[in-house]
């Protein structure tokens, strides 16, 4: 165990040094943000003063005048409750966003239309904040992925004399989110990796928001994270002791082969009445430990947001540190474009995110006569082939399932501690930090990385919470779902995602696409790969496909078209995926039988609720006639196009492909049927304003 402290008997003595002032400064401005509007998650911010200024004043490599420099080393405060920590440092040090007006704001209840770029929680639109972070957990495995990012960087492009990307991540995290599993997921990934410029400061306060941490957790942090193949040290004054917190910070720089983590012992709501308990978790601060706190600055305790005019200086001395760290990288890059023209353009593409149009060539001329047949996954994985190789951002992997998902990749580029340059990463069966670290890839620099993940669409379930964080932050990521439908067969109805749609189509700013076949799903990947601001998931089943006609990848960005028209039609039946070959089955025959039946496949609900409305009746008409939709999931979202719709109302059952489409009625035989029943019931009637049902 290596402990880090600079406590030294009479020490106190000598009077207060300069970061002590600082960190009293610091702590007194949180108690104003903290009491401004009457209350907010101010006891672990106050606890982790000392830290803060160790980190932002002495550590990091940042500059406040420009927050998205390149190289800069990313901080993420996984434990966002503590935002005000970030927002404090971030006026403090000169970020020109962060005036004491906005610092105001804090948990003010913005009435009249009022905003601040001082949430709740630290989000990503926001200058100065690397990711958005609140769900506890999610911001280390973040700041894996902006780890994986830089490591990767830096093995493609670094040469001697020339270390270009140097960018280290801090993560600052407390005892709830070491406990989450998406935390421990990302944290056993990256001590595998030997994610060496990944260092994880831990709050260890000992308190959780119902009380003592030993009431639910006894164990050893700092075993389970050496077991999981991380260095440990260990600050044992991390209240006040700056000096210890940097030697901690540096020593770490030093160690190469694992991540560190730094155990650092504070005391949540330091200085407060409810110090050391769960009532300071959030809440306004006491009035009486404030004022001794202001005085014990030298403050007059009825003035508040006030920053003494030395601290101040000290903090804003990074401001200039900054941008010089800056220029000098910016001349670091334009002697490494002279001294290797090839790698400094590569670079400069890296960095604005640019690729050219060779992928939309190849997505544009792919023919898909090779794919006769051919279940949409298999698809799926030849295209991820093509875009691997002409598209350099694409990054990432699935969580082990990549035979079944038909992922390809070679050997030479899996991302290892030896091979760094990698773009391919074995997740493991981590599902939730794998969609987690990929938010933290795509975060690390707009366009640097497109990551993709890949598992069976059940298991998406397990990756939800990520994804939707990817959504909420607008970061582009593929998410490639394969086993899309009961066609699952004999593993049963734990394997078939009869649901799950429903949680992704309903998510804001993902776009959920359902391919039928090779064309749709090369239409699939046009927009998957064009859209900038969000997520998408490409779901996608893994048997053969059947006869679909008129399939076109450009009509997919349509969300919905018509594959089979037909003139005076009674009927309309709309399908995606796997199923939509049956409706087209189903159709022939009830034409053949005097119910004129036209088809239309509507592979993304997202792209059709964006077109015109005029396009839009023209695929659903609204006449009075019939629509209805077919598809192996509950029809929870179907009911605003359709008038009727065939599905699930219950799980699956652990049978083949054709037995249970018969035995689910979603074969051409059973929504003939259905079809058949409902048009009886509705007996020559609007279907419109009979309303819509389940068939």
């Amino acid at each position: 165990m290596t402990w880090f402290s600079n406590s030294k008997p009479g020490l106190e003595s000598k009077g207060p040094s300069n970061d002590d002032q600082a960190v009293l400064a610091l702590r007194n401005f949180l108690f104003d943000i903290c009491n401004q509007n009457g209350g907010g998650h101010g006891g672990s911010a106050i606890g982790m003063a000392a830290i803060g200024v160790a980190l932002y004043k002495y550590m990091m490599r940042y500059n406040p005048s420009n927050p998205e420099w390149f190289d800069r080393d990313r901080f993420v405060l996984s434990n966002g409750h503590a935002a005000m920590f970030l927002y404090a440092l971030n006026h403090l040090t000169g970020f020109d966003d962060w005036t004491m007006d906005e610092i105001k704001g804090y948990a003010s209840a913005k009435t009249n239309g009022y905003k601040t770029i001082c949430h709740g929680h630290p989000e990503i639109e926001v200058p100065g904040v690397e990711v958005t972070t609140g769900p506890l957990g999610q911001g280390i495995a973040n700041a894996v992925g902006l780890a994986i990012a830089s490591k990767n960087l830096g093995a493609r492009f670094n040469k001697p004399g020339f270390d270009l990307v140097q960018g280290r991540v801090y993560c600052m995290t407390g005892d709830g989110c070491l406990m989450e599993g998406v935390a421990l997921e990302a944290i056993s990934l990256a001590g595998g990796l030997g994610l060496d410029n990944l260092v994880l400061l831990y709050d260890n306060n000992q308190v959780t928001c119902d009380g003592p941490l030993e009431w639910i957790n006894t164990e050893s942090v700092n075993d389970k994270m050496r077991s999981c193949g991380w260095n440990v040290l260990d600050v044992e004054d991390g209240c006040y002791d700056v000096q210890s917190i940097l030697t901690a910070l540096q020593y770490a720089n030093t160690l190469k082969g694992k991540p560190t983590m730094i155990n650092i012992r504070t005391v949540i709501g330091l200085g407060t009445q409810a110090a050391g308990t769960f009532k300071a978790h959030h809440g306004p601060i006491d009035k009486a430990s404030v004022e001794q706190s202001k005085l014990a600055a030298g403050l007059d305790p009825s003035i508040t947001h006030h920053i003494p005019p030395a601290q101040l200086s000290y903090f804003r001395e990074r401001k200039a540190h900054g941008e010089a760290l800056q220029q000098e990288w910016d001349a670091l890059v334009d002697a490494y474009e002279s001294a290797h023209p090839d790698l400094g353009r590569e670079f400069a593409q890296r960095r604005n995110g640019h690729y050219g149009t060779e992928w939309k060539d190849i997505l544009r001329t792919i023919d898909t006569a090779q794919f006769k047949d051919c279940a949409t996954r298999d698809v799926n994985g030849a295209v991820i082939e093509k875009m691997w190789r002409a598209y350099p951002a694409l990054c990432g992997g699935g969580a082990d399932l990549v035979n079944s998902n038909k992922v390809p990749y070679g050997e030479s580029d899996v991302f290892h501690p030896s091979v760094g340059h990698g773009r391919y990463i074995r997740y493991g069966i981590r599902e939730h930090a794998m969609a987690a670290i990929s938010n933290g890839l795509a975060a690390y620099n707009p366009g640097t990385f497109l990551p993709m993940t890949a598992t069976f669409l059940l298991f998406y379930i397990y990756a939800a919470p990520g994804v939707r964080m990817g959504a909420l932050s607008h970061l582009p990521v593929i998410h490639c779902a394969t086993h899309d439908s009961f066609a699952e067969g004999q593993n049963g109805p734990t394997h078939q995602p009869v649901e799950v749609d429903s949680l992704y189509r309903a998510m804001p700013n993902l776009t959920y696409i359902r391919p039928c076949d090779a064309e749709e799903v090369i239409g699939a990947w046009m927009l998957a790969m064009s859209k900038q601001d969000g997520p998408t998931m490409i779901s996608l089943g893994r048997d053969p496909v059947g006869h679909v006609p008129s399939t076109d990848r450009f009509k997919v960005a349509n969300g919905a078209y018509v594959v089979k028209e037909a003139d005076n039609a009674q009927l309309t039946l709309v399908s995606c995926g796997t199923n939509l070959h049956y409706a087209v089955a189903a159709a022939e025959s009830l034409s053949n039988g005097g119910i004129i039946t036209r088809v239309v496949s509507m592979p993304s609900f997202d792209h059709f609720d964006c077109q015109p409305r005029e396009y839009q009746d023209s695929v659903f008409p609204k006449d009075g006639t019939a629509i209805v939709s077919v598809e192996e999931y509950v029809a929870t979202t179907w009911a605003k196009y359709t008038t009727a719709s065939i599905g699930m109302t219950g799980y699956g059952y652990s049978a083949s492909n054709p037995s249970n489409y018969d035995r689910f009625q979603l074969d051409a035989k059973g929504i003939e049927g259905r079809v058949r029943k409902y048009l009886g019931d509705l007996d020559g009637g609007n279907a419109r304003m009979a309303g819509w049902r389940q068939i």
